[in-house]
Parts: C-alpha cells; sequence; structure tokens
C-alpha cells in the first residue's frame, strides 16, 4: 500500500508546488510556542520506544484512541507499550478527515523514512523499524530537534522557575537557541484553588509584594533570553478595583466575586503589559479555552489529559477595554491574540487594526491556528480571514504549541497549506505572478517575519 506523503501532498497547483519547493520547503524553524521540556532537551533523553515518543504526553492522540473506544488502561494507563501502540496503529486507519492521519504519516516519514501507512498489517514493522533508529544516538532529543532544522524554541515556564537548564543549554552551546517563555497564570488567578499555595510558596505577604516579584522576575527571564509573555484565559478580564484589597480577600480564603476576580487580574495584566512594553517583548494572549470538563478523569488524570474543549464566551468588549487601557498609558506591548474558537476570527481580526502601532508591521497579531484549529480548515480560516482583515504577509506563522519532539513537521502542514492557499490566488488571477514579492512573502510567513518580530539574541 502506498503512502500519502508525496512531494504534491496538499499542493494542488504548479504555482503552489512551486512557492513551496522554491521558497517555503528549506525554510529554518522558529518554535516560539510550545511546552517541550527543557530538562529532556538539557539531558538529551533518550526515548525508550516509539510509544513514548508517539504517544507521551499527546492528548491529541490520547482524545483519537478515546474516540475509537480504547480503554484507558491502554492510553494513560499501565498497559504495556507494545500494546499501546498497537491500539494507535488499529485506530489510525479511522482517523479519515482528522489531522491525525497527516500528522502521523508526516512524522513517520520525516524521522523514520516511513512510507507505509500505519495499520494493524504494518504496525509490527513500523514498531521494529522505530525502536531499532531510537536506539542510536541519532534520535535523542537534541538530535531530533537538529534533523528538523530549528533555529530557536521557546518553552513555557512559570515565573518562579530557576531556568537552570535553559542556562545549561546556553553554557554548552547547544545548536537550536531554547528561550523561555513567561507564563505567570498561577500568580495571576486568583479566583482558582492553586491561587493560596502558590502565593505562599514564593514567599510574597502583600499584593505590593506580588507586584514586586512579578517585576523582579520578568527582569529574571529577560537576563536569561525570554522575549514573550504567555497568558491562557477563557475572556480577557477588564474591571476597576482595588487589587490589593481583592489579594488581602483571595488570600484569607474568603469568596471573591467576578467583579473582584477580573479586577484583580486587569491590574496585574497590567502591571506586566508595561513591563513587557519597557523592554520589548510580546504578549499572547490565548483566549476560548473550556478546561477539565470531566470531573472524574480530572480527579484522575489531572489537567491537561485531553478533556478541554472550546468555550463560547463573548470577548469582544472586555479585551477592546483592557488594550486600550494599556495603549492610554503607552504600555501596549506587541501582542499576540489567539482564539479557541473560530467564531471569534473576525472579532480578533478586526480588533487588531484598532491598536496597530509604527514603526513595527504587525504589531499586534492574529495567532496561528490554535489547538483545535491547528489542522487544514482551522489553518485556512485563520489565515484567510486575516488576508481579509489585515494583513497575512506580516503574519509570524505557525508554532507547534506541543510537547512532542517530533511535532515539527506541523511547520511542514502550515507551509504546505499556506503555499495552496496562495498559489491559488496567484492561478486565479487574483495576485499578480510577481515571484519577487511572493518569495518575500512566503519566507516572511515561514521565517523572517518571526525573526524581526521577536528580537531573539
Amino acid at each position: 500500500m502506498k503512502g500519502i506523503i508525496k512531494d504534491d501532498f496538499m499542493l494542488y497547483s504548479k504555482t503552489a508546488q512551486r512557492l513551496y519547493d522554491d521558497y517555503a520547503k528549506d525554510m529554518p524553524i522558529i518554535d516560539y510556542h510550545c511546552h517541550l521540556s527543557t530538562q529532556m532537551i538539557a539531558e538529551n533523553y533518550k526515548f525508550r520506544n516509539i510509544t513514548e515518543l508517539f504517544l507521551g504526553g499527546d492528548h491529541y492522540k490520547w482524545r483519537v484512541l478515546r474516540s475509537n473506544g480504547v480503554d484507558e488502561e491502554y492510553i494513560t494507563g499501565g498497559a504495556d507499550d507494545y500494546d499501546k501502540f498497537m491500539k494507535f496503529a488499529e485506530a489510525i486507519p479511522y482517523t479519515i478527515g482528522n489531522p491525525m492521519y497527516h500528522w502521523t504519516h508526516l512524522e513517520l516519514k520525516r524521522y523514520f523514512d516511513i512510507d507505509e501507512p500505519l495499520c494493524p498489517e504494518t504496525a509490527d514493522m513500523i514498531w521494529n523499524k522505530c525502536n531499532e533508529l531510537l536506539a542510536s544516538e541519532d534520535y535523542r532529543a537534541k538530535a531530533l530537534i537538529e534533523k528538523s532544522n530549528v533555529k530557536v524554541i521557546c518553552t513555557t515556564d512559570d515565573p518562579a522557575d530557576t531556568l537552570e537548564y535553559h542556562k545549561q543549554l546556553k553554557e554548552e552551546g547547544f545548536k537550536a537557541k531554547v528561550y523561555p517563555t513567561f507564563r505567570p497564570d498561577k500568580a495571576i488567578d486568583v479566583a482558582k484553588e492553586t491561587f493560596i499555595p502558590y502565593i505562599n510558596n514564593i514567599g510574597v505577604k502583600s499584593y505590593q509584594e506580588l507586584k514586586k516579584w512579578i517585576v523582579e522576575r520578568i527582569a529574571f527571564f529577560h537576563d536569561n533570553g525570554c522575549r514573550l509573555s504567555d497568558h491562557a484565559m477563557e475572556v480577557i478580564p477588564y474591571a476597576e478595583g482595588d487589587a490589593s484589597v481583592v489579594f488581602d480577600k483571595a488570600m484569607k480564603g474568603d469568596k471573591i466575586s467576578q467583579q473582584e476576580e477580573y479586577a484583580f487580574k486587569t491590574d496585574m495584566l497590567k502591571v506586566c503589559g508595561a513591563e513587557y512594553t519597557r523592554l520589548g517583548w510580546a504578549m499572547q494572549l490565548h483566549i476560548g479555552a473550556m478546561r477539565n470538563n470531566n470531573t472524574n478523569m480530572f480527579k484522575k488524570l489531572g489537567p491537561d489529559t485531553g478533556y478541554d474543549s472550546i468555550n463560547d464566551l463573548a470577548i469582544a468588549e472586555p479585551l477592546s477595554r483592557f488594550m486600550d487601557s494599556l495603549e492610554k498609558e503607552d504600555s501596549l506591548p506587541k501582542t499576540i491574540l489567539y482564539t479557541l474558537n473560530p467564531k471569534d476570527n473576525y472579532v480578533l481580526g478586526t480588533m487588531l487594526g484598532n491598536f496597530q502601532k509604527a514603526p513595527i508591521p504587525g504589531k499586534i497579531q492574529f495567532g496561528s491556528g490554535w489547538w483545535f484549529n491547528d489542522q487544514r480548515d482551522g489553518m485556512e480560516k485563520q489565515m484567510k480571514d486575516l488576508a481579509c482583515l489585515g494583513l497575512l504577509s506580516r503574519f509570524v506563522g505557525m508554532l507547534t504549541d506541543s510537547r512532542s519532539f517530533i511535532s515539527y513537521p506541523r511547520h511542514e502542514y502550515f507551509r504546505r497549506i499556506l503555499c495552496n492557499i496562495i498559489g491559488d490566488w496567484v492561478e486565479k488571477g487574483e495576485y499578480p505572478e510577481d515571484y519577487a514579492m511572493l518569495e518575500k512573502i512566503i519566507k516572511g510567513i515561514c521565517y523572517e517575519n518571526a525573526v524581526k518580530y521577536f528580537n531573539f539574541q
């Protein structure tokens, strides 16, 4: 049986093929948002087998298995790794129309030179070939990154992190630059049960001390190469109020209202935003996830295990008021807005134009198709909506948002989709065959816009 990963995969015109082959294919990767373990990179982790590499921590694949009726014992449970892989091989032929089919076969092709589709009949061969390669030094964590032509990786890190592994990688001169990203959600989520233990753990006693601590940690991260923050919220909050009073009330264990919660978050985000602006950082706002929906499984497995989905809250007004409050104080940083709900694409696509500011092209960005949207339909919609409402040509492009060391073919997937969209516009006569300009646009979106936008060392 022949595989699907051919030279013209997802490229449906001669122009699309030319754009991909000549301009996109060989561009390096800047993965400016991911969840890779810096410790695993620094220690040059060796994977025990293909199950650990393919399925370990990958809740996209876990959801596919659950949808195929696989018992949790073969997903996150204690079943044998071989048996887990066989369950995955049984599920993959049923993923027609799901990006998992494409991602899986891109991973097999690009890292293991396997063309055959994964299915029960090929599973043993693929298991043996992959594991033989994984036993070699050429398939440790660092080598997998280098095989992928990755220049920059931005991990996701708590403000209290020592960044010891980032320092180690810098000192040893690892070829790919591995920078931290400042993710202060635990210090901002005042209404969550994790807030009091977190505040006690970092040793602050008042709201003034918390703000001082946050500013100090931003400076520490900056000194260690950080140029981005990341904030995950159902909606971007905006409310006025005394954050100090809310802090004291929360630390006493008293119930706080939603207005008080939003007032605290607003003030904290404004403190952060002012520092990001001063240091030239970009602020990422991930909007719209409804997390931990299955209470029983949350109690059993914890967060980030595949039980999250899309929320449908109204986001426009508080987002506008929040961004405007920063802009009025000249402290709105470069900002990337992501939505998990594609109903809000036009909300974000039009919000960009309210706050663009010279001299930075695309200072306010509409982030790439995120999470449930990083598949063909989601990517096409995000890029076409951005093109309609702003400047696709100034887009900073794709990221993996992944915990997997072999997720980098998602950049190839994105680039093929990008070239197919633009190639179609050219073929239809909607944009001229100006290949000098097309080269600039394609290379910009794939790599060069991100280089300029983030100002990495």
